[in-house]
């Protein structure tokens, strides 16, 4: 029977799709945290059903060898990427490769396990299409996810953030990078030093230049992976450009840019704790991206993450420098065919433009 409604096509196809979106519609009425670990949960149990994964992956991946690029030593399909946070612990990987994903971030993760802060700490902002979050580095610690990914079979690039808990004492916050660092090297296609967060007090504190040299040079010394830094979104931008700078100097491959924002000016009525994402942060997110590729352009990798919900705000970050973005917010909002959706509008805007593949535009309106 399941045969018969495969080769139907369309009728199957259409009658997935339509329970799909009553599924994400649902979720939307759910209290965020929870619909969050139901949709997580979700997807890690179909995606380790192969047929179910198969399904998955007709439905919402899109391939294209002009989106394809060859970074931090690994074959990128596109680039559209999975930001970190949605997927801390590494449940549902495959999962989020067969939804289209070009590469996946999990994490944070920090040495030990910890709950993170009180509940309610997800929270939904629709008109604006944005999100507020104060987790706190909830995580199931080191142990777990290197034993994940030690059974992980090949897919696509994966990258690991990573973290202090946040019960650390100052003067031993790089010995929690270091740790994390040298259990996961070789383990993950790159690794990226989580300074900004502001859920974790004191963290942020972390960018600053001396600070941070020591800290990137502890990384640098416990890994052979490729590790970037993630900066806040909240830096002056010559700082931000500055920070950038010495973290290439300290051996980083790239910067990703950026983390959530605390400025509550830019949502009316929002009010702490937690970071603001999505639609409330494209364009300072955009502005970041564009002054520190201006000074780093062609000397490292950079990745784009903030606001990001159409084609053609994935193509202006690449045109500006990204050579990947990042979603989260924008994927809670329109739901699993995001990606499919974006990867097909590339193809569009690169045909548009004559370009004979993604890596053609990528810095061509510095």
């Amino acid at each position: 029977m399941l045969a018969n409604q495969e080769a139907s096509g369309g009728s199957a196809e259409g009658a997935s799709a339509a329970t799909a979106g009553r599924l994400h519609r649902l979720l939307l009425r759910l209290d965020a945290e929870r619909a969050h670990g139901l949709a997580l949960a979700g997807l890690r149990a179909a995606a380790g059903v192969p047929i179910l994964r198969a399904r998955l992956a007709r439905r919402y991946r899109f391939v294209d060898r002009r989106l394809e690029q060859r970074l931090l030593g690994a074959r990128f399909p596109n680039p559209i990427g999975l930001a970190a946070g949605f997927d801390k612990d590494a449940l549902a990987i495959s999962g989020f490769e067969s939804l289209g994903f070009g590469f996946v971030e999990v994490g944070t993760v920090t040495p030990l396990p910890q709950a993170g802060n009180p509940r309610p700490r997800l929270f939904r902002h629709p008109r604006q299409a944005s999100l507020q979050n104060a987790m706190g580095f909830n995580n199931r610690g080191l142990r777990a996810l290197a034993k994940r990914l030690e059974g992980r079979p090949g897919g696509n690039p994966l990258g690991v953030n990573i973290g202090r808990n946040k019960e650390t004492a100052p003067d031993q916050v790089a010995a929690d990078y270091r740790r994390v660092a040298a259990r996961l090297s070789g383990r993950c296609d790159y690794l990226v030093v989580n300074v900004s967060s502001p859920n974790t007090p004191g963290l942020r504190d972390l960018q600053e230049r001396g600070r941070l040299g020591k800290l990137l040079a502890a990384v640098r010394e416990s890994t052979e992976t490729p590790f970037l830094v993630k900066l806040s979104p909240d830096l002056d931008l010559a700082l931000a450009v500055s920070l950038a700078a010495a973290a290439v100097q300290e051996g980083a491959a790239g910067v990703v840019l950026t983390n959530t924002t605390v400025d509550y000016s830019l949502l009316p009525g929002a009010v702490a704790p937690g970071g603001l994402s999505g639609r409330v942060l494209r364009e300072r997110s955009f502005e970041m991206l564009r002054a520190v590729a201006r000074e780093l352009f062609g000397r490292c990798l950079l990745i784009s993450v903030g606001g990001v919900e159409t084609a053609e705000d994935a193509y202006r970050r690449l045109r500006h420098g990204a050579s990947l973005v990042q979603l989260y917010t924008a994927l809670v909002y329109r739901g699993p065919r995001l990606v499919r959706t974006l990867n097909q509008g590339l193809v569009r805007l690169l045909e548009r433009d004559g370009a004979s593949s993604i890596a053609e535009v990528i810095g061509m309106d510095l």
